[in-house]
Order: structure tokens, then sequence, then C-alpha cells
């Protein structure tokens, strides 16, 4: 978007790729990094850094807890915001849609990708609750350890991935005297062509 003619593709998810190959080329620390927005009780908003572990023409995955304080969130209400910002590319995507949870034979194909520390970890961390204290994590882990040792560590059933289907992607480009391009796709569901406009920075 360097040019003020700049024309975008019909298809977010080509202009998408072509962003993220060059945010895994040359963003310093986890290019995948994501801020995801819920609404959480009596419609306060809430917000956290989670990780994108993949995507498609469906939609973005991430994974988490599910009783955790994301996961509790989605469960009443399955819509979220999320947000790829990239400093040093003074590149921003924005995504807004609807969230649903994958299936398990998803969840466990990446499950068994993760190190082994973080498959004790999904176990040994009841995620968001209160903990006394860390020598009770500590304790917790060894304890799992110890139940898993010398086997495959399943996946918990309370663990596993979301898809967030974008009905809104933004694409913002930093531009001189913050007069920015923004380019905004917009559906009507999941299944619906997207429409395109540039708005005002």
């Amino acid at each position: 978007m360097e040019n003020a003619d700049f024309i975008a593709p019909a298809d977010p998810w080509e202009l998408f790729r072509e962003w993220y190959a060059l945010a895994e080329a040359g963003e310093p620390n986890d290019p995948n990094a994501m801020t995801l927005a819920t609404v959480g009780v009596h419609g306060m908003p809430s917000a956290r850094i989670v990780l994108l572990k993949s995507y498609d023409k469906n939609g973005f995955v991430f994974f988490t807890n599910k009783q955790s304080h994301k996961g509790e969130q989605l469960g009443r209400h399955p819509k979220a915001a999320l947000c790829f910002h990239w400093k040093s590319l003074r590149r921003q995507i924005r995504a807004e849609g609807e969230v649903t949870p994958i299936s398990d034979s998803e969840s466990d194909v990446y499950f068994v990708t993760r190190p082994h520390g973080s498959q004790i970890g999904a176990w040994a961390s009841d995620q968001s609750h209160p903990l006394e204290s860390r020598a009770k994590l500590e304790e917790r882990v060894h304890a799992f350890e110890q139940k898993f040792a010398g086997k495959a560590v399943p996946r918990p059933p309370h663990w596993g991935g979301y898809r967030l289907t974008p009905l809104l992607i933004e694409f913002w480009q930093d531009r001189q005297f913050r007069l920015h391009d923004r380019i905004v796709y917009t559906r009507a569901s999941g299944q619906a062509a997207w429409q395109q406009e540039r708005l005002y920075p």
C-alpha cells in the first residue's frame, strides 16, 4: 500500500497471506501474536495476546483451555475480534467475526506437535483460576509428569482450538502525517462474497 494508486485484491486472504509472509520473514518476535478481544460478563470487553496457529479461507485458528476466562466468555458470547500489529513493518490487520470450536480431531492433530512441557502444562494449569502459590503449580506439573511418564500425553478434554470466521478484515498501513491507508473487507455471513472499500485514516 505504499502507492496512492494501490489496488487491493478482491480476496482479503490473498492480501493476508502476503502480509503474514512478510511478518514471518521480518518480525523479530512472534509474528503470529495477535490480540484476541472477547466479551465478558455484563458486556465488559476483555483482551489478551494469543498465537495464531493456522489460517485458511474458513478463518483464524487459536488454542486455549476452554475453562479459562476467554473460553468461558466465548461459550457465552461466541463473537470476537483479532488484531495483528507488526510494529517493524508498520502494518496492522484487524478482524471481527463469529467463533466456533474446531473438531476434537483437529485439536488432537495440533496437540501432538506441542513440546512435551507444553502438553504437561495444559494438564497442570487450571488457567485463569486462583493459584495459591508458584509451588502449587510446580507440584501439579510434577504430578502430571509422573502420571504420563514414558507414554504419549493425551490432549486434555478441556483444551482445544477455536476458529474465528471473519465478517470483517481491515488492513492498515502507516503513512506519513497520519494519512494512513485503510482497506476494509466486509461480508454478511461466512459464505457471502466480500465487499471492499477504502476508509479515511
